[in-house]
């Protein structure tokens, strides 16, 4: 008899999960017709990252897109129940809101032709502030007129960051700008800079020449948009720590506006980071070009009861929950137009294997994701090719699993912000999933003594501590729970979304 329920109780869980979803998708779609058309012809490298997540409730997904007052639009979500009043939402809205104003006709063609010099040695063109029409001062009559000066959202986790710059996103009159995911915009910087070495002529024999691509690459980028929207903005790796100083800086003197979001004040990116002084010069540019403005409320709106799309998160210790797992599984490729099997990825010339697949459907374990040098960009062409991943014997992410840990957080940060639907088996409630112990493993002592640190040095830098992991996870555990819900489900079903918007 037991045998016997276990499928009829995932079949149910299934039957709810592809039934009952008309008036959530239907909103979905609307957002994702209107929005997605424009974002993909902004930037041909990205795909588009329409994010809608709601701060308070998905039922304001349908309404982020559209033009006119950001402030009157989000009251109007608050009068009708979709948002919670929020006062602190409501002032970052109103710094937004001014900025979106000052867009409407902007263009950095300007900054683009100004002469080479201009662009690399003068520091006296300082970017306007919200306050520049009363402090307004004569330019140079060969300078252009400062460019308007972003913002850099932070906050706890589930504030409402994203939210807030996507319905700003969705205001702003300018074609000329891009809305991505941090991670996305790194990994398109390192191609670009690959493709630009790629090209330069092959060095004869006792030849020496430099070449640095990283100011061509913001140039490139400067050309094709004005307005960079940044979700998400963390800095965890030695090389992009690196690059973002030069980076960002030529954006900024080519006349590129930035929004950024981040759990992080600008002061603590990259903190106790390898190397950390050269990044230093970076935060001062940034603060330079960009209004800092904190979003803390704390509230987790992902806290917030919603409800749930049946039973997505299954304990390894629990009766019969590898068979839940399966049943569900079958009853979901039943709906895909292909056979369950391996498939290849290729990923910038390298191939990823993942075992069991059907269709937009992979059936994965901790161990094929996240045990092996997987990255961003392969989790990234995951999230573009599978709507649905299951993630099997996910362990106790101690300590001395930093590097597993990582690579989950980043595999998550992906599907969260590609709509990707994930049903864990894990060893542990998500809430206890990680756990801050465990001990230094070998690598740690070999690579410090590569390095040539002292254990001191060792206790401060994150490389070692896992402070950047424990920081991240709690964004992890949030998204988590947030990807549980019967709202994110519906959204994240394309294969309904193409058939609704195809008829």
């Amino acid at each position: 008899m037991a045998s016997y329920m276990v499928p009829v109780a995932v079949r149910s869980s299934a039957m709810f999960l592809l039934t009952k979803r008309a008036q959530t998708v239907k909103k979905v779609c609307l957002l994702t017709q209107s929005c997605t058309a424009e974002c993909s012809s902004c930037w041909r490298l990205f795909s588009p990252s329409v994010s809608s997540r709601s701060s308070s409730s998905d039922s304001a997904a349908a309404d982020l897109c559209g033009s006119g007052d950001i402030v009157g639009h989000f009251e109007r979500l608050v009068q009708r129940g979709s948002l919670t009043t929020d006062v602190q939402q409501r002032y970052v809205l109103q710094r937004l809101a001014l900025l979106q104003q000052s867009l409407k006709t902007y263009t950095n063609n300007t900054y683009l032709n100004l002469p080479p010099t201009q662009h690399c040695k003068d520091h006296s063109m300082q970017p306007q502030t919200d306050d520049s029409a009363t402090t307004k001062t004569e330019p140079h009559p060969q300078q252009p007129p400062p460019p308007p000066k972003g913002l850099y959202i932070y906050g706890n986790v589930g504030t409402g960051k994203t939210m807030l710059m996507d319905l700003f996103y969705s205001h702003v009159e300018n074609s000329h700008k891009k809305r991505v995911h941090f991670n996305s915009f790194m990994l398109d910087i390192h191609k670009r800079i690959h493709r630009r070495k790629q090209s330069l002529p092959k060095r004869r024999l006792g030849e020496m020449f430099t070449y640095d691509p990283i100011s061509p690459v913001a140039m490139e980028i400067s050309s094709e948009i004005c307005l960079l929207c940044f979700d998400e903005f963390q800095v965890t790796d030695v090389a992009d720590a690196m690059i973002l100083k030069q980076l960002f800086e030529t954006l900024f003197k080519t006349g590129v506006v930035v929004v950024a979001t981040s759990n992080r004040p600008p002061d603590d990116l990259y903190k106790n980071g390898l190397q950390r002084d050269t990044f230093l010069p970076f935060i001062d540019v940034l603060k330079e070009y960009c209004h800092t403005v904190c979003l803390d409320s704390e509230i987790d709106y992902r806290r917030l009861d919603r409800p749930a799309a049946g039973k997505l998160y299954y304990l390894t210790g629990e009766p019969g929950a590898e068979a839940y797992l399966d049943t569900l599984f079958e009853e979901l490729a039943l709906r895909q137009k292909s056979v369950t099997g391996p498939r290849v990825l290729t990923v910038l010339g390298r191939d990823v294997t993942l075992q069991k697949t059907c269709g937009s459907i992979a059936d994965c374990t901790f161990d094929e994701l996240c045990g092996k040098p997987t990255g961003a960009s392969d989790y990234l062409e995951m999230a573009q090719i599978f709507d649905t991943v299951f993630i099997r014997h996910v362990p106790k992410l101690t300590l001395t699993l930093k590097d597993q840990a990582r690579r989950f957080t980043t595999l998550i940060d992906n599907f969260y912000n590609h709509k990707v639907r994930v049903v864990l088996l894990a060893a542990a409630p998500l809430e206890r999933l990680f756990v801050h112990t465990g001990g230094e493993d070998e690598r740690d002592r070999q690579l410090l003594d590569d390095l040539g640190l002292s254990d001191e040095a060792a206790e401060r830098l994150t490389l070692f501590t896992a402070e950047e992991e424990i920081f991240a996870f709690q964004r992890t555990v949030s998204r988590l729970r947030e990807m549980q819900t019967e709202a994110y489900w519906m959204e994240g079903d394309r294969s309904y979304s193409r058939r609704h918007m195809n008829s």
